[in-house]
């Protein structure tokens, strides 16, 4: 494996806890437990997610406040999950949100019971405290918010006051007399709830008095210091880039930190976009100045995938065999230049989102897909990883890109999965089912941009389907392949909806498709959204 992957990335956390005032977000399994980490980032405070049975003893650092999330489970079932006790004796301020407020009552004494009316969806809740409780200061005195729950407090825990109610929830939201604890039924952290963002401020800001500044500026030189001192004066470090941000953004970071003892290194494994390793190389060689090998494996790679359908079994294979292709070119490139020293270090671009999707109660949670970024590591490898995007989401990788200069039509371009247009083939990948899909994802792509929507999509991409359909051209029956195009929107790629194409974009795409696509003749389009479906299609 990698060396030193748990203690590099322990090393980069505590960084993080020494540069920023720290809100702790304790995960019980709540679907929204991410978003209540991205509504403290956008007040500028810094704020992680852990799963919700950390030790506080072993935490060590120590939060400017901790926020408990909601979850699906009840505080009275025998297995629920449960917070250490600690939290209530650190002497910082505790917000529970949903399962939170159950939780803090089940705790410290109250009464939680499952309520023959539940809430789901809006609701108002009176502000009842006179004068105001600092959590809901100059807000009004009414709320509109979201609601999401079928147990409720059916008596306060002692030492509590009620702050807020709803015509069916007489407790829905306390605030402890003496010790810095408050507890909501409603969720502050969905945009459904039109003024969360500011209750929210309210508790990091005001009642936990965390600074705010955590900006993408002050992560630059923080972290690049970071780097070079965990790198050394000597270290070289490689990385394997796509072309896509988040590689590109970790490599231009990288070079800013130890410049060219940072090599680049793209493998085309057959399965990328049209004139992909041509375009990387101009944009990052040429553009940005960074050194940069390109190893064209697409042989080896289609000979490897050949007769593979299973989509695990895909990744596994382009994951493992990069990483062989990788490690010749990186003994190869240590070969060549052994003078500058050994190439000790390895770049990946693993954001945050990957991070927390393995934060649960009941440990790592089940597998959904194999991350391309850290699926295919070898038992055996001797490089040590340096994964400094790891704390970001993607809006705040782009923000980063084009502080380091980097153009906004790469900073802006929708993610490309490790394992490509493979995972895109639903069946057997070959050369021409390959070239099918590139012509038709570039068809699509294009559309996209010449009707100006590419910057208001999250992510597109066509998927080759491994169906064949009736059709007729120039008066002749065809049946031929089902081409299905994806577009989504999506804040940080943790839920998304699919987006609303103007039909007459949708007719043209279709048609070029159908017309100069051959082996085409029917496109289809998907409008499922994340949950229940994920963003790629394996």
């Amino acid at each position: 494996m990698v060396k030193d992957v748990g203690e590099n990335a322990a090393d980069n956390v505590l960084a993080m806890h020494d540069a920023y005032d720290t809100i702790l977000i304790l995960d019980f399994g709540s679907q929204y437990s991410h978003l209540i980490t991205r509504r403290c980032r956008e007040l500028n405070v810094y704020a992680e997610l852990l799963a919700c049975t950390v030790k506080i003893s072993e935490l060590g650092w120590k939060p400017k406040g901790i926020i408990l999330s909601g979850s699906p489970y009840s505080v009275y079932d025998a297995d629920a999950p449960r917070v250490d006790p600690a939290v209530f004796d650190l002497g910082v301020p505790v917000l529970g949100i949903c399962y939170g407020l159950q939780e803090i009552a089940s705790h410290l004494g109250g009464k939680v019971e499952g309520h023959d009316h539940r809430e789901y969806g809006h609701a108002r809740v009176q502000v009842t405290q006179s004068p105001v409780d600092a959590l809901f200061e100059g807000l009004g005195e009414e709320l509109q918010v979201w609601m999401s729950h079928g147990d409720q407090i059916s008596a306060p825990p002692p030492g509590f006051r009620v702050i807020g109610k709803t015509g069916t929830a007489p407790f829905a939201a306390i605030a402890h007399e003496e010790r810095p604890i408050w507890g909501i039924q409603f969720h502050p952290e969905v945009t459904h709830t039109p003024r969360g963002r500011e209750i929210i401020g309210r508790f990091v800001l005001n009642i936990c008095g965390a600074k705010a500044n955590w900006t993408m500026e002050s992560f630059i030189t923080k972290e690049i210091a970071r780097i070079r001192e965990l790198c050394g004066p000597k270290g070289r470090v490689i990385g394997a880039v796509s072309g896509g941000v988040d590689s590109t953004v970790a490599a231009k970071l990288m070079k800013e930190a130890v410049g060219d003892r940072f090599h680049a290194i793209m493998v085309d494994n057959g399965v990328l976009r049209m004139n992909e390793a041509k375009e990387v190389r101009e944009m990052l060689s040429e553009n940005l100045g960074i050194n940069l090998t390109v190893v064209d494996a697409s042989d080896r790679f289609l000979t490897k995938l050949s007769g593979v359908e299973d989509p695990e079994t895909k990744r596994k294979v382009i994951g493992n065999e990069f990483i062989h292709v990788f490690e010749a070119e990186a003994k190869k490139l240590a070969e060549e230049e052994g003078s500058k020293g050994p190439v000790e270090w390895l770049l990946q671009g693993t954001l945050y989102p990957d991070v927390i999707e393995s934060v649960s109660f009941r440990g790592p949670s089940a597998t959904i897909k194999t991350h391309h970024n850290v699926g295919g590591l070898l038992a055996d490898m001797k490089l040590k990883l340096v994964e400094p995007l790891r704390e970001l989401f993607k809006d705040e990788v782009r923000a980063l890109g084009r502080l380091l200069g980097i153009p906004d039509r790469l900073v802006q371009r929708h993610p490309f999965p490790g394992p490509g247009l493979a995972i895109r083939i639903l069946g057997v990948v070959t050369r021409e089912q390959v070239q099918i899909l590139q012509r038709a994802d570039d068809i699509y792509i294009s559309e996209i941009r010449a009707a100006g929507l590419y910057d208001q999509i999250a992510q597109a991409f066509a998927v080759l389907l491994p169906v064949r359909a009736v059709g007729v051209m120039g008066d002749k029956r065809t049946y031929e392949q089902v081409v299905a195009l994806r577009a989504v929107t999506s804040e940080d790629f943790m839920t998304a909806d699919w987006f609303a194409f103007p039909p007459d974009v949708l007719r043209k795409i279709s048609s070029r498709i159908t017309n100069e696509v051959k082996g085409v003749n029917r496109v289809t389009y998907d409008i499922s959204s994340k949950p229940p479906g994920t963003v790629e299609w394996l």
